[in-house]
């Protein structure tokens, strides 16, 4: 399996999720996707987003994209 390709993108579903107060679980049972799927996205394995996951996770959090996901052009992940 080839290594992944390094992005500079940056997943801040943890912070949001501890401002908001709720676990993994819980958003993945509002938002209808799997833990892990979720996981995925949020430790920045992800390698696409639906812009309708993405959607129904800003509806959930009450926030933005950009309060999930920054670009940090100083280097890969």
């Amino acid at each position: 399996m080839p290594d992944e390709e390094p992005h500079a993108i940056r997943i801040h579903l943890d912070r949001v999720l501890a401002e908001r107060g709720m676990t993994l679980t819980e958003l993945a049972a509002q938002v209808g996707i799997t833990v892990v799927n979720l996981s995925v996205l949020k430790n920045g394995r992800a390698k696409a987003v639906r812009f309708s996951t993405l959607s129904r996770i800003c509806d959930v959090l009450e926030c933005q994209p950009g309060d999930l996901i920054t670009h940090d052009p100083a280097g890969p992940a």
